[in-house]
Formats: C-alpha cells, sequence, structure tokens
C-alpha cells in the first residue's frame, strides 16, 4: 500500500512526465496520447463519483465515512482531481488559516483570509518589526505549505503584506489536456515545489 511520499513522489513524476510531453511536436501520436489520458480521467471520474454515490446511500454512517474519505491524504487529493471532494474550497482554506495562525502568531506574524473566488485565494500577512528574523521567503514558504494541504486545488495565492512577488514557471495539466484538469494542475503545482526545494 502506498504511504503519502510515495503517493506524492508519483504525482511529481506525473507532473515531469506531462511538462516533457507537452515539450513534444504536435503529431498524430500527440493527439492520441492526448485523447487516451482524457478517456482513462473520464472512465476514473465516473467510477469514483460512482463509489461516492453508494457511499452517501449507504445509510446513517455515510457522512463519517465521506469525511474520513475527503481528509486522507492521498484520497481527498484524488477526489479533488475530480471535483469530487466532499468539503468546498472555501471551508478548506479557512481550515488552512486557521491551522496556520499559531505557528505565524509564534514568529509575531498575523494571517487573515481576504479573498476567495473561483480558486484564487487572497491572505493578508501582518508583520510586526520583532518577527524573529523570518525573511519573507521563509513566511510564504509557511503560508503555501498550509495553504496547499488543505486546498491543494487553488489556483492562484496571493500573499498580501509581503515584499517578494510570488514564484511562477509551473507548467500546467491544464495546458496540456484543457480545462477538464484544472484540478489535477492544482495539486502537481504544489507538490512539484516542494520536490524542488
Amino acid at each position: 500500500m502506498a504511504n503519502d511520499e510515495e503517493f506524492q513522489e508519483q504525482v511529481r513524476q506525473l507532473g515531469k512526465l506531462v511538462a516533457q510531453f507537452d515539450q513534444l511536436p504536435d503529431s498524430t501520436a500527440k493527439t492520441a496520447g492526448k485523447e487516451l489520458v482524457q478517456l482513462l480521467m473520464d472512465a476514473h471520474g465516473r467510477g469514483l463519483e460512482r463509489v461516492m454515490e453508494i457511499v452517501f446511500d449507504s445509510g446513517d454512517a455515510a457522512p463519517g465515512i465521506i469525511d474520513r474519505l475527503g481528509q486522507d491524504s492521498i484520497v481527498g487529493n484524488l477526489l479533488l482531481l475530480y471535483s469530487l471532494h466532499p468539503d468546498p474550497l472555501e471551508d478548506r482554506v479557512q481550515k488552512a488559516v486557521e491551522r496556520m495562525r499559531p505557528r505565524l502568531r509564534k514568529l509575531s506574524c498575523a494571517i487573515e483570509l481576504e479573498r476567495v473566488h473561483e480558486g484564487i485565494v487572497e491572505v493578508r500577512l501582518a508583520t510586526s518589526a520583532h518577527s524573529c528574523g523570518s525573511s519573507a521567503r521563509d513566511l510564504r514558504s509557511i503560508i503555501e505549505d498550509g495553504m496547499y494541504e488543505f486546498a491543494p486545488d487553488v489556483t492562484s495565492l496571493e500573499i498580501l503584506g509581503l515584499e517578494e512577488p510570488t514564484p511562477a514557471g509551473f507548467v500546467s495539466l491544464e495546458s496540456l489536456l484543457g480545462q477538464h484538469f484544472t484540478a489535477a494542475a492544482s495539486i502537481v503545482r504544489p507538490l512539484e515545489s516542494k520536490g524542488a526545494d
């Protein structure tokens, strides 16, 4: 049975392979590869959706089971990939902010959720003059890691109150496979950036 680290490594490897595939010149083989991946995604998505329906219809235990599936780091990410996660993005973002507050408070910082709209999240960080020597890069890392742990499907994270701009440069699955894979790209991006550290 795969553990969390193995799963994250598999997702990182998937991201690398997708980026390599995207660099190939257009050809019938590339078109066929895209169609193959699309069909696999559609088939897996339908299967997972049916699993969720069966669990939901299973009676009094269903809400607890669905909640456990959503909180599991591997199953939860798969449910996000297919837009089947039981918790809305706003709830997961708020949970991430609440979880980060104590750690940031120890660094004499405060975080507030400003806005969540269509996958775009804005948080505001307030730092005091006594922020324990934490650099903007360290604070950004804490916030990004905390956010992507609970909401890897965030498409854009803006941290107001930091001087450094948010780094970019990720090659998304969406660019390779179209709009259907926005959630897949958002899951791969944070895992790839962690692997680059």
